[in-house]
C-alpha cells in the first residue's frame, strides 16, 4: 500500500462530527442575483428524463453561468428577457454591494437555534468566484473574489455559537479555467481543467483556506486536478493542521479521467453506459475514493444501515442556491425535514441541508427560516433521540397499523421515532429492545405508561399530553 494512503487510514472520524448530525450548507455567490433555473423536479428527473443535455436543463440555479452558454435553454431565454443579455460578471457589483449589509452573526444564530452543529460555506463554486481576498491571483479574471473576508467573518461568527465550521470548494470545475459548456456527466469529466497552472491555483487556494480558516470540514467537488498521489498530498497537508477534520468523497483524480474522456468517441461510449444506467437503476453515488472520511449522496439516501459515515446533502427546495422560480411545492415542510433527518441518523449519516440566500440583498428567505425555525423547534423537544446518537441494530420499523418509526440508540437507551400525528389514545410501537424494564419516556413530555406483548410496546397517550408536537414523537427507553 502507498504509505501515504496508509497514513490517511490512520485517521478516524471524530467523535463531534459522529455526533453532530444536522449540519447547514450554504450556497451564495454571483448566482444568487439572478437566482434562476427552470422548474424540471429534482436533479434526479433531469438526469432520467434528458441525460444527454440533463447539465443546463437542471434546476440547480447555481448553475446559472454554464446554462447561458447554450443559446435555447430555459435559463438563457430568461436572461435575455429580464437581464438583456448582459455578461454574468456583471453580477459582481450587486453582490459585492449587498455585503455591506449582511450580519453573519444574525445567521449565525439561526443555524445555531435549528439545532445544526456545523456549517459549510461554499468559498467558490464553478464560476470561480472567491468569497474572501485571496492572495493567490486568477490569472484570467483579474480581482475575481470578494475585498470582504466572508470566510472568515462567517467563520468567527458560527464558533462564537459552538458550531464548527466548513468550506466547499470546486475543485474540480471552475470556468475562469475551462469554460467548455458541461451538457452531461462526461462533459464534466472531460471539463475538469488539469493544466500544471490550475493545479497550482487550486492547490495554493486551499492551502491559503486551510491556513487562515483552519476549517473543521473540508469539502472538496467534482474532482481534484491531479492524480492520486496529489490528492492524498492535499488530505495529509490539511490533517497536520486539523487533526480533528474531516474531508469528503469527491476527490476524483482529475488528470487521468479527464485525459481519457475527452475524445469525443470515448465520451460519446460513456455518455451512453451512463445514460443506459441511470434509466435503469436511477443515479448512484460513484465507488469511494480511496480514502475519505464520509461519503455525500446528494438529493438521495441509502436504504440500509452504512458501516462508513455518509452525509446526505440537498436544497430546501430542488435548487442550492436560491431559485426565485422555485415550485413552492418542491419546498420540504418540517415534517418532511424531520422524517428525512431521522431516516438519515438511523442509517449512521448526517443532513447538510442547504440554505440559499439571497444575492440582492443578503436576507435568507422567509420560506427557509420557517423550516429552520420548525426543525429548531422540533430538536429542542426530541434532539436526544437525534444528535450523540448511533445506529440501533435495525434502522427501521412499523407501529402495529403500519405506520413507518425510526430507531437510534445512545448507551444502554434505545430510541423510537414516530413521524406524523398518532391515529388513537395507544400506540403499538416495535418494542426497541434493550432492557424490558426501562420505563419509557416520551421526549419533551416525560414517563408515558407502558405494556410491552408481542413484539410491541404499547404506550398509552399521557393526560395532558399535546396532540401536535412539532412534526413527529420520539419515545426512549
Amino acid at each position: 500500500m502507498d504509505p501515504q494512503l496508509a497514513r490517511l487510514r490512520e485517521h478516524r472520524v471524530p467523535a463531534w462530527y459522529e455526533d453532530a448530525k444536522l449540519g447547514i450548507f450554504i450556497h451564495w455567490s454571483l448566482f444568487s442575483v439572478p437566482a434562476w433555473a427552470p422548474r424540471v423536479g429534482t436533479i434526479t428527473d433531469a438526469l432520467r428524463d434528458r441525460y444527454d443535455d440533463f447539465v443546463p436543463h437542471s434546476p440547480y440555479a447555481d448553475w446559472y453561468e454554464n446554462a447561458l452558454k447554450f443559446p435555447d435553454s430555459p435559463t438563457a431565454r430568461h436572461h435575455r428577457e429580464a437581464h438583456a443579455g448582459r455578461p454574468y460578471a456583471d453580477f459582481r457589483e450587486p453582490f459585492v454591494a449587498a455585503l455591506e449589509q449582511w450580519d453573519p452573526d444574525a445567521w449565525a444564530a439561526r443555524f445555531a437555534a435549528a439545532g445544526a452543529r456545523y456549517v459549510v460555506l461554499v468559498s467558490k463554486h464553478h464560476d470561480g468566484f472567491c468569497l474572501w481576498p485571496t492572495a493567490v491571483p486568477n490569472p484570467h479574471r483579474a480581482g475575481w473574489h470578494t475585498e470582504r473576508d466572508v470566510v472568515g467573518d462567517l467563520a468567527r461568527a458560527v464558533r462564537a455559537r459552538g458550531l464548527r465550521f466548513g468550506v466547499y470548494y470546486s475543485g474540480g470545475i471552475d470556468w475562469t479555467f475551462a469554460p467548455e459548456p458541461v451538457r452531461n456527466l462526461g462533459d464534466m469529466i472531460a471539463s475538469i481543467p488539469i493544466t500544471p497552472e490550475y493545479r497550482r491555483y487550486a492547490r495554493a487556494q486551499v492551502e491559503e483556506l486551510v491556513d487562515r480558516y483552519q476549517p473543521d470540514v473540508l469539502w472538496n467537488d467534482i474532482a481534484w486536478p491531479g492524480r492520486t498521489r496529489d490528492v492524498h498530498e492535499v488530505m495529509a497537508s490539511y490533517y497536520d493542521r486539523v487533526p480533528e477534520g474531516v474531508v469528503n468523497d469527491r476527490w476524483l483524480p482529475g488528470v487521468p479521467f479527464a485525459r481519457i474522456v475527452r475524445p469525443r468517441p470515448v465520451r460519446a461510449l460513456l455518455n451512453r453506459l451512463l445514460a443506459r444506467s441511470i434509466r435503469k437503476r436511477g443515479f448512484a453515488p460513484p465507488p469511494p475514493p480511496p480514502h475519505c472520511d464520509f461519503r455525500t449522496p446528494e438529493y438521495t439516501s441509502f436504504d440500509t444501515i452504512q458501516k462508513r459515515k455518509w452525509e446526505s446533502t440537498r436544497g430546501l427546495g430542488n435548487s442550492f442556491c436560491w431559485n426565485r422560480n422555485e415550485d413552492p411545492a418542491a419546498v420540504p415542510s418540517v415534517a418532511e425535514l424531520v422524517a428525512s433527518l431521522s431516516d438519515i441518523v438511523a442509517k449512521n449519516g448526517n443532513l447538510l441541508l442547504n440554505v440559499g440566500p439571497r444575492g440582492e440583498d443578503a436576507s435568507l428567505p422567509e420560506d427557509q427560516l420557517e423550516r429552520l425555525a420548525g426543525l429548531g423547534e422540533w430538536l429542542g423537544r426530541s434532539g436526544e433521540a437525534i444528535h450523540g446518537t448511533r445506529p440501533a441494530e435495525r434502522a427501521e420499523g412499523r407501529t402495529r397499523d403500519g405506520a413507518p418509526v425510526r430507531f437510534t440508540r445512545s448507551g444502554s437507551t434505545r430510541y423510537v421515532i414516530l413521524p406524523g400525528e398518532p391515529a388513537g389514545e395507544e400506540i403499538f410501537l416495535p418494542d426497541p429492545g434493550g432492557d424490558p424494564e426501562a420505563p419509557v419516556r416520551m421526549l419533551g413530555h416525560g414517563p408515558v405508561p407502558v405494556h410491552r406483548d408481542a413484539g410491541y410496546a404499547r404506550v398509552s397517550w399521557p393526560a395532558g399530553a399535546p396532540r401536535r408536537h412539532g412534526a413527529a414523537w420520539a419515545f426512549g427507553a
